[in-house]
């Protein structure tokens, strides 16, 4: 582990596990609290500073999403929604992105924790902020897609521009981070920087070539990869890649998504990373002790949801932790190992060395021709104190509840959720 201690904060509430998006999806919320039941039972709260988000009024959503979708989203159930067709189709909710009770409360929870943790990395609290329910790259400013409704992300950078001149964001989601990098696709305030499967994959986006617009020309960096992505390829890119932008981008602040449907044996994946192989990127990024603020994202075989991120919490929180499993209120679904590293597949690792030489190449030529931009003056901003009057700090706020043992299958459907594949051992909540 890194021997330098940071202050980490860690963003939590028990609401999130109980949103449901339907029972043949697979996005299951209910992922962040089978986490943070591992999280509480390794005993890595006792490192963090443990919050519950305050709710931020919608109008803060509309600091990037339009007034008319999210005046919608506040507005549409399950059992009005047939009064609002035209307003499905135009903001992109149906199959991917269903209607399901409760959908603007479970949006504006995950995104006021990823607004309220930028605002404690503003005001200097904190030097590293989690919220592993955030992580929703794909939403557009009017538009649903790929499971995302509101864009925490953007909204978290959009919190950190206001007292931080450079921002960097990082996506190691096997999708590339495309609501993300079209928000920030015309500024040099912002790099964006995605590593993801490219080609006939959802959502289609993230070729090399496209790099930024305008003043934000050589700020939009995209490493497309190919299937089967092992741990020795995707860190030696990672790596190389993340260290030419610290030099040349120099960024005061970090955003990093860290979507597990990279892992091996993804549902919905086909890259072959371990648990240790995605979390030497976190620990990679810290490294460099930046202030950091660390989100979920995909991730669609739970166990793996919650035996990366738990690990990756505790690389945050620079605490060792042993392999094998405390015991906690979801260790049958970790069977039979009850372990938190398991074995990758053997599956042909289609990025080859020339492949993957030719990419990096192409990106730090990129790369070396951006210039920083001037550092400015801040002020603290009134966001800041707001969360700082407003946060919960006891722990008894954030206690698990029972799992829904109710268990359901998935049929192949069209976008995000056609690249859908089974495993036999899967366990679906």
């Amino acid at each position: 582990m890194n021997a330098t201690k940071r202050r980490v904060a860690y963003f939590y509430d028990s609401e999130i596990g109980n949103y449901h998006y339907g029972p043949n999806h697979p996005m299951k919320p209910h992922r962040v609290r089978m986490t943070h039941n591992m999280i509480v039972n390794y005993g890595l709260t006792k490192h963090m500073e443990i919050f519950r988000p305050p709710l931020v009024p919608w109008t803060e959503l509309t600091r990037f999403h339009s007034d008319d979708y999210i005046y919608f989203l506040r507005l549409v159930t399950p059992d009005n929604m047939h009064e609002y067709v035209r307003q499905l189709q135009r903001f992109n909710v149906g199959e991917d992105c269903p209607v399901f009770d409760g959908v603007f409360e479970f949006c504006q929870l995950y995104a006021s924790a990823s607004i309220g943790g930028a605002a404690k990395l503003n005001e200097k609290s904190a030097d590293i902020v989690i919220n592993w329910s955030g992580g929703l790259h794909h939403a557009k400013r009017s538009e649903a897609s790929g499971f995302c409704y509101i864009n925490d992300c953007v909204l978290g950078i959009l919190e950190l521009l206001k007292t931080h001149q450079r921002v960097l964001y990082i996506d190691i989601d096997i999708h590339h981070g495309d609501g993300v990098e079209e928000a920030f696709y015309t500024t040099n305030r912002v790099m964006t920087c995605s590593f993801h499967k490219y080609g006939e994959y959802f959502p289609g986006t993230g070729d090399i070539k496209d790099t930024g617009y305008g003043e934000g020309k050589n700020y939009a960096v995209n490493f497309p990869c190919r299937d089967g992505m092992d741990d020795e390829a995707f860190t030696n890119i990672f790596r190389s890649v993340i260290a030419t932008i610290m030099q040349h981008f120099a960024p005061d602040a970090v955003l990093m998504q860290c979507g597990t449907d990279s892992l091996s044996g993804d549902r919905l994946g086909c890259f072959n990373l371990s648990v240790k192989g995605h979390a030497d990127c976190v620990a990679y990024v810290r490294s460099f002790n930046i202030p950091m603020l660390v989100v979920g994202g995909g991730g669609y075989t739970l166990r793996n949801v919650a035996r990366c991120w738990c690990y990756e919490t505790s690389v945050l929180t620079n605490v060792e932790i042993p392999d094998a499993m405390p015991y906690n209120d979801y260790f049958e679904y970790f069977g039979p190992e009850y372990r938190i590293h398991m074995p990758v597949s053997n599956m042909e690792n289609l990025n080859t060395p020339s492949y993957l030489n030719q990419m990096k190449q192409t990106l730090h030529e990129q790369l070396r021709q951006i210039q920083p931009a001037p550092s400015v003056p801040f002020h603290t901003t009134p966001s800041a104190q707001r969360y700082r009057e407003s946060e919960a700090v006891s722990n008894d706020r954030v206690q698990d509840e029972q799992m829904d043992t109710s268990q359901d299958r998935y049929d192949s459907g069209s976008g995000a959720l056609s690249q859908s594949s089974r495993h036999p051992a899967e366990f679906y909540d």
